[in-house]
């Protein structure tokens, strides 16, 4: 099988964003936990911070770029926790 570096670098973002989101939510003191709509709300916004930060940022190439993402979703999810809190 080929993967499309592309695709699997988008897809790595994706599942990232959700875990991401997942880990944000479950922070905050909810008897109930977190809903199913609000953590996949939550990883929308961070794939899509990436998601522009991942394109426009051409001259990062190869892993580098997936980690520069990665640390791009750390770097909103700290954000959204202190704004959230």
């Amino acid at each position: 099988m080929n993967f499309n570096s592309k695709n699997t670098s988008l897809l790595i973002l994706g599942i990232t964003s959700l875990i991401f989101s997942r880990i944000l939510l479950t922070s905050f003191n909810d008897p109930e936990g977190p809903n199913l709509l609000v953590v996949t709300g939550t990883a929308v916004i961070i794939y899509f911070v990436s998601l522009s930060v991942h394109l426009f940022k051409p001259s990062i190439q190869g892993r580098k770029k997936i980690l520069f993402g990665i640390l791009i979703q750390i770097i909103t999810i700290t954000i959204l926790y202190f704004c959230l809190r």
